[in-house]
């Protein structure tokens, strides 16, 4: 028998694609390890050049189409192959770019809850947005429905930063970014936040 919570998570999810977010597939993705279980989600910030919001260079980056030469910063990420899961727009706009069911390419070298390779078994959500700086009432909106939606699905256990899971060596999303207003808008129990959130 189907309940009430898997019969709503069908509706919303197809072979871990979003129904409600744009879908662009990226090529920058692979298959989970065998026994994988997504217990985690990855918040990342982003924009390209950094500070500047509004074009499509992050879904051009996630798909690998950029144009390297079409700014000086871009030179200095020329041929990364990355990706995450959602990508969330100043405006509240979501977009995916790897099904959940695979593993995007979002974490890099990466530790939380006493295991490595964080994108072997997590969701990664970038927010378009500067480390350190402020993040829109929209995107938190969007980025706490996503959430929910994730755990919906899936066994969601934790939620952390990059800064988290790369202490050292990536700072995002940064001071700016209001944990306290997402544990708020979700209602999830603490221990499902870092420590320092």
């Amino acid at each position: 028998m189907t309940t009430a919570a898997e019969s709503g998570a069908s509706g919303l999810w197809q072979a871990g694609w979003y129904r409600f977010a744009r879908r662009l597939a990226s090529p920058n993705f692979g298959a989970r390890p065998a026994g994988a279980g997504v217990d985690l989600i990855v918040i990342h910030s982003i924009s390209l050049p950094p500070g500047r919001y509004g074009g499509d260079e992050v879904q051009r980056l996630f798909t690998n189409t950029l144009d390297w030469n079409a700014h000086p910063y871009f030179k200095t990420v020329e041929g990364i192959a990355v990706s995450a899961h959602f990508f969330i727009r100043r405006n509240g706009e979501l977009w995916q770019f790897v099904g959940c069911d695979d593993r995007a390419w979002h974490a890099g070298a990466s530790e939380y809850r006493g295991r490595g390779e964080c994108n072997d078994d997590s969701v990664g959500i970038e927010l378009e947005g500067l480390e350190g700086d402020l993040f829109d009432a929209a995107q938190y909106e969007t980025l706490a429905d996503l959430c929910a939606a994730i755990a919906q699905r899936y066994p969601i256990e934790h939620v952390a930063g990059h800064e988290h899971i790369a202490p050292g060596r990536k700072r995002d999303p940064g001071a700016g970014f209001d944990w306290q207003l997402l544990r708020r808008c979700l209602a999830w129990p603490a221990h499902c936040f870092p420590a320092q959130a």
